[in-house]
């Protein structure tokens, strides 16, 4: 009684603990922690087919026992199975596929089930332990099979915790060791129950026991003495010093880095405090928790550290220890010292850059308000043509140059740098500048850059605004400072310019041109003025259409006043198409009256490059229904400046769907008779300035001739423009000008003026 109560009790205890941990484990929600419960959940079958064997004194209810038992270990089998999967996965050179020792396992658990029918794997039969009865296994040959399968898939298991001990790292090998070893005393246990063929299965004990130090090992174990020595190892080799204390600040250790540091032994910690203060100076060991930045030495040679010092605490009241460390970050200072530089100078010049500059004179200009300080925006002109004639090496050394010059000019109030490729900038003390400017005058005024026989001297302008704003954007300081360049002159000795308000007043015009533009084009503000163009008997045939501006505000403004603005920001394009328009809409209303006269249209340079001029033009003649003959087109010879062949087939283009192409200006520029042999041109327009000087006017009145006579024999039609005299008009009659235009027939007038001067009979 003795024997089956005692045994009973220790199983009874088992499955409890068991239970408990495969509950924990399914609970842990980890993978490894699912391994383990059913590990723990498998080994309680076999516990409670024991436990019912063991107290048991009926044969029916010992056998059910032994099913329990016997197909409990097939479960425990397959359980151990997964584990090892889970537990050792990557060990082995692939995934282990443990599918066959399931299958294996089930056929294994339905043979001894099917011993009910059979009766072939085992029987039981009672014998006597000390006057009781206890039921023990005769084994049959399914039994022997069911065996060797068991300790088959379990030395298999084993076999896979070896290879894992051989190949694994120190911080596993331990836990792995330690499960073998459980393995191979529950093994030979088991043996020992088999041959002894005692009644009692002593080693269940074993594998209850087993399942709880899998619990411990998979979820809870720490082999401390290991990770004790690698920390150990890890701390020795890390980059920083590290210097470990007792509560009473008395240096218990340091790591190979500490001991380069103060360049002493490993061992000799009692030198530590010492080494400590000759490097970084005295400091009062401390229980507080500090840290503080220390430099070393000055300019290159300057050392850059970080000292921290923390606590390590046995619970809330009582302090352990301490530890020091020390990081060097010098290395990275100077990496960011190196970044930061590179970041704030430009790489060629070594000056700074635009952003930086900009801030560095921000800075200034607030930080110093008593001393009165001028913007510079230095320009060197044509730069792309040093590039493109002496290389980009040469232009590099030109660049390098200038920067060199701009820093013997200033001095430590001054901020200088490179704004782009080739315009640098500089804040500089208005008082310097004005005693240095004619010194600056005569530098600039040879300056030379020469290389490798190469010699080149370079046109550099300078633009000056003086501040008077300090809060302004200093983009729009160098803006103002920019714009002062506009008043050089074409005079070679002048090299700087000031900005001045008049300057400002000018930019304010352009932006009010600019932003009014489209409401005087919507509500013809902008419209076209006609100037008469006579035959020789003073008879008007057509006229020129003109662009004028009756501003609500200005009043009437002269074409000299918005078309160069326009012309420089593009928006000519705009005016032109408005202009365009318009003289189709006359000439349509001039068809339906039944006068039949031309309107000549100008056609800037740029309409070329913003819009398809041939395109629109014809679109304008279908919609107005009018003849194209009586929409002239009129150029000037700066339109065949560039790509004149590309124009040339545009103008021919033109004149085979009936336009008449007029060239204005005709000799005002200096290749009017070399493009004149290709250029398609119905009439040329000749500018009257070749009469305007009375020194030259015999050669004048021969130029004139000989343009009329050529145009005739290239059966050209000409006109002269800007005829203000009876006499200009007697004698141009004479020497054969077949077209007149100008203040002597009339002025530009508006549509309604010019159709009472032309058409007297209408009106």
């Amino acid at each position: 009684m003795t024997i089956r109560l005692g045994f009973g009790a220790i199983f009874a205890l088992l499955i409890a603990a068991v239970i408990f941990c495969a509950v924990r484990g399914i609970k842990s929600g980890k993978r490894i922690g699912r391994a383990v419960g059913w590990v723990n959940f498998a080994t309680i079958i076999p516990l409670i087919g024991n436990l019912i064997i063991i107290g048991s004194t009926i044969k029916e209810i010992a056998i059910v026992g032994c099913y329990l038992y016997y197909i409990g270990m097939d479960m425990v089998m397959a359980s151990m199975v997964f584990f090892t999967s889970v537990y050792c996965k990557g060990i082995g050179n692939g995934q282990q596929r443990p599918t066959v020792m399931y299958v294996i396992l089930g056929v294994d658990a339905v043979q001894l089930l099917l011993n009910t029918i059979f009766g072939h794997a085992f029987t039981i039969e009672p014998v006597d332990v000390h006057g009781y009865v206890y039921y023990r296994m005769i084994p049959f040959w399914g039994q022997n099979i069911h065996r060797i399968i068991d300790y088959g898939v379990f030395f298999c298991v084993m076999l896979i915790f070896i290879i894992a001990i051989i190949k694994t790292v120190k911080l596993y090998r331990e836990r792995y060791s330690i499960v073998l070893l459980g393995m191979l005393i529950i093994a030979f246990w088991q043996t020992f129950y088999i041959f002894s063929r005692t009644p009692v299965d002593r080693s269940m004990i074993g594998y209850g026991v087993f399942g709880l130090l899998v619990y411990y090992l998979a979820l809870h174990y720490r082999p401390l003495r290991l990770l004790d020595r690698l920390l150990s190892d890890i701390v020795s080799n890390m980059n920083e010093a590290l210097f470990v204390y007792d509560a009473y600040g008395r240096c218990l250790w340091m790591n190979e880095t500490g001991s380069r540091l103060l360049d002493l032994k490993n061992d000799d910690t009692e030198n530590v405090p010492a080494g400590l203060k000759k490097m970084f100076g005295d400091r009062e060991y401390t229980k507080e928790e500090w840290s503080e930045n220390k430099i070393l030495g000055s300019g290159e040679d300057a050392r850059y550290y970080t000292i921290e010092n923390h606590n390590v605490n046995e619970d809330k009241k009582h302090l352990a220890g301490s530890y020091l460390v020390v990081r060097d970050n010098t290395e990275e200072k100077r990496r960011l010292k190196s970044e930061l530089y590179k970041s704030t100078h430009d790489s060629l010049t070594g000056l700074y850059t635009k952003q930086y500059l900009y801030q560095c004179i921000s800075v200034l200009l607030h930080e110093d308000r008593e001393t009165e300080y001028s913007i510079v925006f230095v320009d060197v002109k044509n730069f792309k043509i040093v590039n493109d004639v002496f290389g980009s090496d040469f232009g590099d050394l030109a660049l390098m140059q200038i920067s060199e010059w701009l820093s013997t000019n200033v001095n430590e109030k001054c901020r200088y740098g490179r704004i782009a490729g080739d315009t640098f900038g500089v804040l500089i003390p208005t008082e310097k500048l004005k005693a240095d400017r004619q010194k600056v005058e005569d530098e600039l005024l040879n300056f030379t850059v020469s290389s490798n026989g190469l010699e080149h001297r370079l046109l550099i302008h300078i633009g000056v605004y003086e501040v008077d704003d300090r809060d302004m954007d200093v983009s729009v300081m160098f803006d103002r400072a920019h714009l002062a360049l506009s008043a050089i002159t074409g005079n070679y000795k002048e090299h700087i310019a000031c900005y001045d308000k008049d300057m400002r007043k000018k930019v304010v015009w352009d932006q009010q041109i600019t932003a009014g533009l489209s409401e005087a084009i919507s509500k013809h503000q902008i419209m076209p003025y006609l100037q008469p163009i006579t035959n020789r008997s003073g008879k008007v045939i057509g006229a020129e259409a003109l662009a004028r501006w009756i501003h609500p505000q200005n009043g009437f403004m002269s074409p000299a006043v918005f078309i160069p603005i326009l012309e420089k920001n593009g928006l000519i394009v705009e005016v032109d198409r408005h202009i365009w328009r318009c003289a189709c809409e006359i000439l349509s209303s001039w068809k339906k009256q039944g006068n039949d006269m031309f309107i000549s249209i100008n056609i800037s340079p740029k309409n070329f490059y913003y819009i398809d001029v041939v395109s629109e033009i014809k679109a304008l003649v279908e919609e107005y229904d009018i003849e194209p003959k009586k929409l002239r087109i009129e150029i000037t010879e700066t339109v065949m400046m560039n790509d004149a062949q590309e124009k040339f087939k545009l103008l021919d283009e033109l004149r085979n769907d009936g336009f008449i192409v007029e060239m204005d200006d005709f000799g005002s520029g200096y290749s009017s008779l070399n493009l004149l042999k290709d250029m398609p041109v119905d009439v040329l327009k000749i500018d009257m300035k070749f009469l305007s000087s009375s020194d030259n006017d015999e050669k004048a009145r021969t130029i004139i001739r000989n343009i009329i006579q050529l145009s005739e024999d290239l059966h050209i039609t000409s006109l002269t423009e800007g005829v203000e005299t009876v006499e200009q008009y007697s004698e141009l009659s004479q020497i054969g000008c077949k077209l007149f235009q100008g203040y002597y027939f009339a002025k530009p007038l508006p549509r309604k003026e010019f159709e009472e001067y032309a058409f007297p009979r209408a009106s």
